[in-house]
């Protein structure tokens, strides 16, 4: 057991977070995290769906007409500066600031940029001719000039439109009015870092009247921080608690993974989930609304038949016909892992499995063809306690030196673009408390520096791998096209972007 002092004592409090949590945390620090053990990569036809022209026309339909009956929003993480988007232009990478020069004409921002500079005095064509790209980049970058090496990526200008320009995050709204909107109202939801939490506000309450008026709705606009209670202790290198120069134990963000409990707070019906660099110009929205509905409208389609045999389960008495359709359906459409033994038990012991296993939250993830890009895939798994699941899994979840599952993991076919749609209510309209079907062992460990010293981070089950591990989860096809990520700045000079 760690001996915490008073003054520790009152900085966990103050924190939210309890010594069992800090002890809990060390011993998994001692521990460390097991990897996942894959049983197969999902592919078409095995764990990813395909849906035919025919299907996706219905689905946008159903979509269309059943969505007035839910509570929908759309959940944006947002959290974070962009520094990381900006790592290569920091470091003057020759390569990328090559690529950024040669293309900055085509940036959103290029016109703030020009103007920024002429303010100093300066013009940036000559600059271009004179090859003065640091002091270029050091005015988009730092503080005194656009600072976008410390604003989130939802506050820079992404895409232009013949004189006016886009943030991300304006991006996101305009999806919103499209399929987040009940009658005349959009809901979104941003989770912010506490120190962009002001800036974040007054540009929102800037933009939106312009797009209540372009498209005839109101948007209702919330925002969450990362709370303190879901920070991680941080160890040394003998797993003891790190501490600051003064004495004070460090703790971490615990990665997006902890915004499963902003997540939970929200209390809504459907929750649309993605991510704020995920955005393309408007020429290219149709497809990107088409498969959000039609993932939606599969959403729908699942519950209303996942509902009504929870309401047959839930009042007994189900004949063995009865048994067998749900089962059924719970294999074939759901996804579940029926083991053989299920076959052995009595009527009340089938429904009592079934029950547990229906009454689940739900999620379908739209899945895109790999093409390289690095991040998680869909896989079968299997979990401590033996059952098979679909679930997402990241390479850093992987044993890389085991060459079985080192094969699976190679021979992946799809690529998780973190496009979500979940259902977090049960049948009775009450909302399932998320945090109870987290997988507490999927987290993983990373090492770090503070104040020249080594030490171990932790981060929590990542928002849709192991905190999500515990949900119904289906994996749909969607096109490539749906997925157009901003890692580097550079991305923006992508077809998709211009």
């Amino acid at each position: 057991m760690t001996a915490f002092s008073s003054s520790d004592k009152q900085q966990l409090e103050s924190l939210g977070i309890s010594a069992q949590q800090v002890e809990n945390q060390i011993v998994q620090f001692k521990n460390g995290f097991a990897y996942s053990d894959l049983k197969a990569p999902a592919t078409i036809g095995k764990g990813i769906i395909r849906f035919s022209d025919k299907e996706i026309k219905e689905l946008v339909k159903q979509f269309d007409e059943d969505k007035q009956y839910y509570d929908i929003i759309k959940f944006v993480p947002a959290s974070g500066a962009a520094s990381r988007m900006f790592k290569d232009l920091y470091a003057m990478t020759p390569a990328a600031v090559e690529i950024f020069i040669n293309g900055i004409h085509n940036f959103a921002f290029f016109h703030d940029l020009k103007y920024q500079l002429q303010a100093k005095g300066k013009d940036i064509e000559q600059m271009l001719k004179d090859k003065e790209y640091k002091e270029i980049i050091d005015t988009l970058l730092n503080a005194d000039g656009m600072n976008y090496g410390n604003l989130p990526k939802a506050l820079l200008k992404f895409h232009k439109y013949g004189n006016s320009t886009r943030l991300a995050m304006e991006e996101h709204l305009v999806e919103a009015a499209e399929y987040s909107r009940d009658g005349d109202v959009a809901q979104l939801h941003f989770t912010v870092s506490q120190e962009h939490l002001d800036i974040f506000k007054k540009i929102v309450d800037y933009v939106v009247p312009k797009y209540e008026k372009q498209f005839g709705i109101k948007y209702h606009i919330t925002f969450s921080v990362q709370k303190p209670s879901t920070d991680t202790i941080a160890v040394d290198m003998n797993n003891e608690p790190f501490r600051d120069k003064d004495g004070k134990l460090v703790f971490r963000p615990g990665g997006h993974g902890a915004l499963i409990q902003n997540l939970n707070d929200l209390h809504k019906e459907i929750i649309f989930i993605k991510n704020i660099d995920n955005v393309v110009p408007d020429r290219l929205k149709p497809t990107t609304y088409e498969y959000k509905k039609v993932l939606g409208g599969y959403l729908f389609r699942l519950q209303q038949q996942q509902f009504e045999y929870l309401e047959m389960l839930d009042g007994g008495n189900l004949t063995n016909e009865e048994l067998d359709e749900i089962t059924a359906f719970a294999k074939d459409k759901l996804m579940i892992d029926i083991p053989d033994f299920f076959s052995t038990y009595n009527e009340i012991e089938k429904i009592d499995f079934l029950y547990g296993k229906l009454n689940r939250p739900m999620r379908v993830c739209g899945m895109v063809k790999n093409e390289g890009e690095p991040g998680g895939g869909p896989y079968f798994t299997r979990n401590s306690s033996d059952e098979i699941s679909l679930q997402i899994v990241e390479s850093s979840q992987i044993d890389h030196k085991n060459e079985k599952q080192e094969a699976m993991f190679r021979s992946s076919t799809h690529f998780n673009p973190v496009d979500l749609v979940c259902a977090t209510q049960d049948f009775k309209g009450n909302s399932f408390n998320l945090p109870d079907y987290v997988d507490p062992e999927t987290g993983f460990i990373s090492l770090k520096s503070k104040d020249g010293k080594d030490l171990k981070a932790m981060e929590l089950p990542g928002l849709w791998n192991g905190a999500m591990a515990d949900w119904i989860t289906i994996f749909v096809e969607v096109p490539i096209l749906t997925f157009n990520p901003v890692k580097t700045v550079n991305d923006l000079l992508r077809d998709t972007h211009q």
